[in-house]
């Protein structure tokens, strides 16, 4: 059984789904034993807490003088105190570096909400994806499971699933599908075919 921690910065819905996913017997390969946030009025501390799994709360500046290998080495501190195998982004919006991703190369898994290689990259989160392929005109959108390197974005790709762009969409309204029918359900699929892989 792979131990995961997942990082998040909000609402933590990939995280409930994680949640749910380890409750249905679909995440069967590893457990969630941490999450760990940078922003301390997210949501997804209540998700954690609700499912009793122990929880962290490390900024950037308010912690760690707004350096970001300092932020980098606490977060892999709490990874290792936790001993944890595989870390998983969950909507986690800070950029990090040097330990973390060093310490756990190849075992950091990401959601984006877009089918790379489009509408991704540098400051491509929250509704930016959404509204930058409503923009280009695509009719089919989705979400990408990756693994993490040092390029936003750019690791290797586990799993993608698309989804219809529909007449009048909003950002909110394609976010919305995107969520519902691609990151919650690939997520939880692509991090336990990645555990049992691992094993």
């Amino acid at each position: 059984m792979k131990r995961i921690g997942v990082l998040i910065s909000g609402g933590g819905t990939n995280l409930q789904a994680l949640i749910d996913a380890q409750k249905s017997g679909i995440l069967k390969s590893g457990e969630i034993v941490c999450v760990c946030s940078n922003s301390a009025s997210a949501y997804g501390l209540t998700r954690a807490a609700n499912a009793g799994i122990p929880t962290k709360i490390i900024r950037k500046n308010a912690d760690c003088g707004g350096d970001i290998d300092e932020f980098s080495r606490q977060i892999c501190a709490y990874m290792k105190e936790m001993r944890v195998d595989v870390v998983v982004l969950a909507g986690f919006l800070a950029i990090f570096g040097g330990e973390l991703l060093k310490e756990y190369s190849g075992r950091i898994i990401n959601i984006h909400p877009s089918l790379i290689p489009s509408f991704c990259g540098e400051g491509m989160y929250g509704l930016k994806p959404h509204r930058a392929a409503l923009d280009y005109g695509v009719k089919v959108t989705g979400a990408t499971v990756h693994l993490v390197n040092e390029v936003v974005d750019g690791g290797k790709i586990l799993m993608q699933k698309a989804v219809e762009v529909q007449d009048g969409d909003t950002p909110e309204v394609l976010q919305k599908r995107v969520m519902e029918q691609a990151e919650w359900i690939i997520l939880p699929q692509a991090v336990e075919k990645f555990c049992a892989e691992n094993a």
